[in-house]
């Protein structure tokens, strides 16, 4: 069976053969001088060797010793460097935020790589769903920060940007064109009655054909060109594309991606990614024109 050296006692004999002598090395180790010798005698007897050669002035490591010593200085070192990087990566706190799935995509990334930089030892745990589970969660102190995409702020919310929402479907997908028109929701989705809304003041015929309660299997549908879907401008993804109806479609309107934070009193890092946010998603601009239905 494996022995295991004791790092104390190789710190020791490191620290005898730095110093020249034991009375100095107890000084550096903050130990007595009967406690360093002891612990230079137990690695001496683990090694079965003598690793100090005391007969001449001072107090010299003798051919083992050098071998010993080698050995002894890169353990050291690497014991030293995993508590230091241990003790780096120990976190000083934990932000839990909240985002809406659909809006995760574009801005979160650069938000966390940026945040990460600059408060490495600060813990962000991400908690994705639907606003309105979201607000639920803020309420009941399940989440320090969080964004919702509504139409208005509720009390204590900040709208950060407005953006228009748009018709997505499968690429090159014909599922827009059917009447009645499917539509796929989340059941909890807040834009499914804003989109229902829209349809219905333009007279087009709609029916939800897929529920879930998965934003995957909501995506997985979409992409097979089995219904059209609503998301926020800009928030397309590859499984779902924005449907180039030409204006048979309507207009859906606007949402707002509003930020809520609890109060935390004056948290430097809770600050720092209130401010990305405010930069990341403030800087989001439409990207598509409205369409306008050809006549004649």
């Amino acid at each position: 069976m494996p022995r295991n050296l004791d790092l104390t006692a190789l710190r020791a004999f490191a620290t005898v053969t730095a110093t020249g002598g034991v009375t100095r090395a107890a000084a550096v180790l903050n130990l007595t001088q009967s406690a360093v010798s002891m612990q230079i005698k137990r690695l001496e007897e683990a090694l079965d060797t003598r690793l100090l050669d005391r007969t001449g002035r001072g107090v010299h490591p003798t051919p083992d010793g050098e071998k010993v010593l080698a050995y002894a200085r890169r353990m050291l070192t690497l014991n030293d460097e995993l508590l230091h990087r241990m003790q780096q990566s120990v976190p000083e706190g934990e932000i839990r935020l909240g985002v809406p799935h659909d809006i995760v995509p574009r801005c979160v990334p650069a938000i966390l790589r940026v945040f990460a930089a600059e408060y490495p030892r600060t813990r962000i745990t991400l908690i994705s769903s639907v606003t309105t589970k979201l607000h639920a969660l803020f309420a009941e102190g399940g989440c320090d920060v969080f964004l919702a995409t509504e139409n208005a702020p509720a009390q204590g919310g900040t709208e950060v940007v407005r953006l228009p929402m748009i018709w997505v479907g499968a690429e090159d997908g014909q599922a827009w064109m059917q009447r009645p028109l499917r539509l796929a929701f989340e059941d909890a989705c807040v834009f499914r009655v804003q989109a229902q809304a829209a349809l219905d003041r333009a007279d087009i015929p709609w029916e939800v054909a897929i529920t879930a309660s998965s934003s995957r299997a909501i995506d997985a549908s979409v992409s097979a060109d089995l219904a059209c879907h609503v998301v926020i401008d800009g928030f397309d993804t590859g499984e779902m594309r924005p449907v180039e109806h030409g204006g048979a479609l309507p207009d859906i309107g606007e949402v707002g991606i509003t930020v809520y934070a609890s109060d935390m009193g004056r948290d430097p890092a809770r600050d720092r990614l209130l401010e990305l946010i405010h930069e990341v998603y403030g800087a989001l601009r439409p990207t598509r024109r409205k369409p306008v239905l050809a006549v004649g």
